[in-house]
């Protein structure tokens, strides 16, 4: 499902770049923004990264505006809340990233559809004033690539895009808690498909996370998919490869990783395992093989307080709270109500002894039903 951006540039940039420029004449007073408009698009539909490069006057807010020539009609954002009426569209900050200083940048996405022609907005206006320029911009040439897989909704990413060493865009590169020696770089040496991947060289140590993450878009009824490689064997020990942040349980994390040398579930809050780390409970579970891709899967029902999960297309009955009590699996992710609320995707590594794994993710895609491998 690989895709790769062409690149529709920046309106109001003072120096030319290999995306297009809209340059305001000497005398002009400086540009309120500049923006860079990234589009990646298939026979119906596309997504557009938005880079935003604030002019001399430090904002504490933002809005972006502009107008579709076209068809285009946007599903969904990230990083900011996207808004449309009629051809009108507006991006506005959310509470993370709405200080903008003089000078700064800030980055967002949309997905949408579109027929015919897909041309690029040339009115962008940050705050209601207009970026300026006498001319609009010329776009580069669009890569035409796949669709998104079926399903997928929200993170629909198979970082392709990525031109840096490190995650951009959507994602961000840390950990809630204490950040080590381990990394996470993009990889244009080992991929699922395409080109790229995120590597993870996670070390071992509690204090040693390595994650990259991104927003999740509000929803009761959560699926998610990715696939993964990694080094070596699951340990042991207590290790997390996913998080998602419950804010349905005081922010604490739903956590997707390995124990006893197979995968499991575990509850920050209260360390609650799925399956119970019995060997009867262990045994319900799979390992993660190594030296391959393996297609990981979850689907999370909030209300229903139901959690499945699915390795390369085959549902493991050790990874499945359903409400119905099922012995060595789920007593102690039954003792008390649970109806999660992620707001967050995290992937990477997160050892809680001495276990160190190299891993790599790709083609991560989540949505409001299943989307398959």
């Amino acid at each position: 499902m690989k895709r790769f951006a062409g690149a529709l540039a920046g309106l109001c940039l003072a120096a030319a770049s290999t995306t297009a420029v809209l340059a305001a004449s000497p005398a002009a007073a400086a540009p309120a923004c500049g923006v860079d408009y990234r589009v990646d698009q298939w026979s119906t539909g596309f997504t557009a990264q938005v880079t935003v490069t604030n002019g001399a006057t430090a904002l504490s807010s933002w809005t972006l505006s502009w107008h579709y020539a076209g068809t285009q009609a946007v599903t969904s954002g990230w990083n900011a809340t996207v808004r449309q009426s009629g051809t009108a569209v507006i991006a506005e900050s959310l509470s993370y990233n709405a200080s903008l200083p003089a000078g700064g940048t800030v980055t967002f996405g949309l997905q949408g559809t579109y027929s015919g022609a897909n041309p690029a907005p040339v009115d962008f206006a940050l705050n209601g004033v207009s970026c300026g320029g006498d001319a609009p911009p010329t776009p580069t040439t669009t890569t035409t690539s796949a669709p998104p897989p079926a399903g997928c909704a929200d993170v629909c990413d198979d970082f392709e895009q990525q031109t840096g060493t490190t995650p951009g865009g959507r994602w961000t590169v840390g950990a809630a808690n204490c950040q080590g020696t381990g990394t996470v770089t993009v990889d244009s040496t080992v991929a699922h498909s395409g080109t790229r991947s995120v590597r993870v060289t996670g070390q071992g140590g509690y204090c040693n996370h390595a994650f990259l993450g991104t927003a999740l878009a509000a929803g009761s009824v959560r699926y998610g998919r990715f696939w993964v490689r990694h080094t070596t064997p699951l340990p042991t020990g207590h290790v997390t490869l996913m998080a998602l942040r419950d804010t349905a349980d005081g922010g604490r994390d739903l956590r997707a990783g390995g124990q006893n040398r197979a995968l499991q579930w575990n509850r920050e809050s209260d360390d609650a395992t799925l399956p119970a780390q019995s060997p009867a409970g262990v045994a319900q579970s799979v390992p993660l093989p190594t030296g391959t891709w393996s297609c990981f899967e979850f689907g999370i029902d909030g209300p229903g307080g139901q959690l499945r999960t699915w390795l390369n297309g085959t549902e493991v009955p050790g990874l499945v709270a359903d409400g119905v009590p099922t012995p060595d699996v789920d007593q102690q992710w039954l003792a008390r109500a649970w109806h999660p609320s992620p707001a967050d995707l995290r992937l990477g590594w997160e050892s809680y002894a001495t276990d160190a794994d190299t891993l790599w993710f790709d083609d991560v895609a989540t949505g409001p039903a299943r989307i398959g491998c």
